[in-house]
C-alpha cells in the first residue's frame, strides 16, 4: 500500500494497492510488444505525438499543479511553471528529434554510417520533489527515439504517476509502451534485473544509485544516473551583489530546497562577504512560508516530515559546530511539514552544511580569501553537478568556470536544467546526461554500418 500525504497538513488523501507479480509481468510484456512495434514507427511519426502531450499539460496546467502542490507542497505557481515546462520539453523534442536521430555520414570512412536506433523499454526511478517534469524529461526523448518506457515513481506521488500515465494514453501513445508501476523498493531490482528491461535511469540520492547501478551493472544494463548535489554559487568581489543575491534567493529557495541543483554553498570572497550576506538576508526576509495553496506563499512545506526532520539536524549540528545562524532554524509548530528559509553565515570544511547535502531551506555562507580559494572550495566536495560564478567579468567567469567540477557551471546566472543542453554530473553526483541530443541518444544504440561496393 502506498498513500498520497499532503505535506501542508499531515492528511491522507488517497491510498493505493500494490502491483502484484502477476500485474507487473503483464505490464511489462505489453510494454515490450508494444515497443517491438513503436521502434518501426519513422522518427517524424513518433515525434508527432508529442504536440499532444504538450497541448493536454497546458490545457489540464491549474488541474495537474494542484496534483503536485498536495502530493508534494510546492507553491502553486512554482507547479504551474513545471507543468508548463513539461510542454516545453515535448516541443523541443517535436521538433528536433527527428534531426537528431537522422542517420550521420563517417566523414573519414567512405560507405561508413551512424544509425540511432532504440534500446527497447527501459525503467525510469524518479523522484517526487518535481514529479511531473523529472519524469518527462526523460520520457518524450525516450519515446521520441523509440523506446518504451516503464515507470517507478516515488511512493509519495502516486496520483503523479497515474497522471502521466493516463495523459500519454490521451496523447495516442501506443497501449502499453508507457506504463507505472507501484511496487516497493525491493521489488525494483527484478524488475531492473527482468530481460524485457534494456536500460535504467534514476534521479534521486547518490545511496540509492549506488544501489541501482549494482543491480543494473550485474545485469549489464545501461543506467543514466542523476544524483545529489552539493552545488557552489561563487561570488566574487567584482560581482553585481544586488543581482547576486536576488538570484541566490531563487536558487536556494526554490521548491523549499528540494532540488539536487538547488545552490546549497554560497562561497563569497571576504571583501564582499558581509555586503552579499545582508542582501541575501532581505532577500529571505521577503519570503512567505505558508500554505501553498494560497498565492502570497514563496516557500511550502517540505515533502515528508523525515526530510523536515533531516534539514533541521543538518543545520544544529552545524551551529555545534561554529556555524553562526543568521535566521530561521527553528522547527515550527503546529501541523504540515513547515521549516524556515534558514541562513547560516561564516560555515566551513567539517561542518555539516558544508560537506553534505543539505536537502531543504538552508543557506550557507562559506568565506573565501580570493578567486582561487573560492574555487577550490567549489570543488571541496564529493558532488559534481552544477555550479554557478558571479563575476561583471564574462572572460574571467569563463576561464573559472573550466576550473569547476561539475557538469555545468553558469556564469551570472542560476543553474538550471533546460531541454536544449545536456544535463547531468561527475564524481557522486551520478553519470551520463538527460536532455539535449545527448540525452536523446543515451538510450539509442548507436550502430555503426558500414558499406563496401562489391565490384
Amino acid at each position: 500500500m502506498i498513500a498520497t500525504i499532503n505535506p501542508a497538513t499531515g492528511e491522507t488523501l488517497a491510498r493505493f494497492d500494490l502491483h502484484s507479480a502477476t500485474e507487473i509481468d503483464a505490464r511489462l510484456e505489453r510494454a515490450t510488444r508494444a515497443q517491438a512495434a513503436w521502434r518501426w514507427q519513422p522518427a517524424d511519426e513518433r515525434a508527432a505525438l508529442l504536440p499532444r502531450l504538450a497541448a493536454l499539460f497546458r490545457a489540464e496546467n491549474e488541474t495537474l499543479a494542484t496534483l503536485i502542490t498536495s502530493e508534494m507542497g510546492k507553491p502553486m505557481a512554482e507547479a504551474m511553471a513545471e507543468v508548463e515546462k513539461c510542454a516545453l520539453n515535448c516541443d523541443f523534442y517535436a521538433e528536433h528529434a527527428p534531426a537528431m536521430l537522422a542517420d550521420a555520414p563517417v566523414a573519414a570512412v567512405p560507405g561508413a554510417t551512424l544509425a540511432f536506433e532504440p534500446l527497447g523499454v527501459i525503467l525510469a526511478i524518479m523522484p517526487w520533489n518535481y514529479p511531473l517534469w523529472q519524469v518527462v524529461r526523460f520520457l518524450a526523448p525516450a519515446l521520441a527515439a523509440g523506446n518504451g518506457a516503464i515507470l517507478k515513481h516515488a511512493a509519495n506521488v502516486p496520483q503523479s504517476a497515474l497522471a502521466l500515465e493516463r495523459l500519454a494514453a490521451e496523447a495516442g501513445f501506443p497501449e502499453g509502451l508507457f506504463a507505472n508501476l507501484f511496487v516497493e523498493p525491493a521489488a525494483v531490482a527484478r524488475v531492473i534485473t527482468d530481460p524485457r528491461i534494456a536500460g535504467v535511469t534514476l534521479t534521486g540520492s547518490t545511496e540509492v544509485g549506488a544501489i541501482v547501478a549494482g543491480q543494473a551493472g550485474a545485469a549489464l544494463k545501461k543506467q543514466v544516473l542523476e544524483l545529489g548535489g552539493s552545488d557552489p554559487f561563487v561570488v566574487l568581489a567584482d560581482a553585481d551583489l544586488d543581482r547576486a543575491a536576488r538570484t541566490a534567493v531563487t536558487a536556494r529557495f526554490t521548491n523549499a530546497g528540494q532540488s539536487c541543483v538547488n545552490a546549497k554553498r554560497f562561497i563569497v570572497e571576504a571583501s564582499v562577504a558581509d555586503a552579499f550576506a545582508e542582501r541575501f538576508l532581505a532577500g529571505i526576509a521577503e519570503l512567505r512560508l505558508g500554505d501553498p495553496r494560497d498565492a502570497a506563499t514563496t516557500l511550502g512545506p517540505l515533502a515528508r516530515g523525515n526530510l523536515r526532520a533531516a534539514i533541521d539536524d543538518q543545520v544544529q549540528r552545524s551551529i555545534a559546530s561554529g556555524a553562526q545562524l543568521r535566521t530561521g532554524g527553528t522547527m515550527p509548530d503546529g501541523a504540515g511539514f513547515y521549516y524556515p528559509a534558514t541562513l547560516l553565515d561564516h560555515v566551513a570544511p567539517g561542518m555539516a552544511a558544508f560537506d553534505e547535502e543539505t536537502f531543504g531551506p538552508a543557506a550557507a555562507i562559506i568565506r573565501a580569501a580570493d578567486a582561487d580559494e573560492a574555487i577550490a572550495l567549489a570543488n571541496r566536495t564529493s558532488f559534481g553537478l552544477g555550479a554557478s560564478i558571479w563575476t561583471v567579468d564574462a572572460d574571467r567567469g569563463r576561464a573559472l568556470a573550466r576550473r569547476i567540477d561539475a557538469g555545468a557551471v553558469f556564469v551570472n546566472a542560476m543553474v538550471a536544467s533546460d531541454p536544449r543542453v545536456p544535463f547531468g554530473g561527475i564524481k557522486r553526483s551520478g553519470y551520463g546526461r538527460e536532455l539535449g541530443e545527448a540525452g536523446m541518444k543515451e538510450f539509442t544504440n548507436m550502430k555503426t554500418i558500414r558499406v563496401v561496393d562489391a565490384a
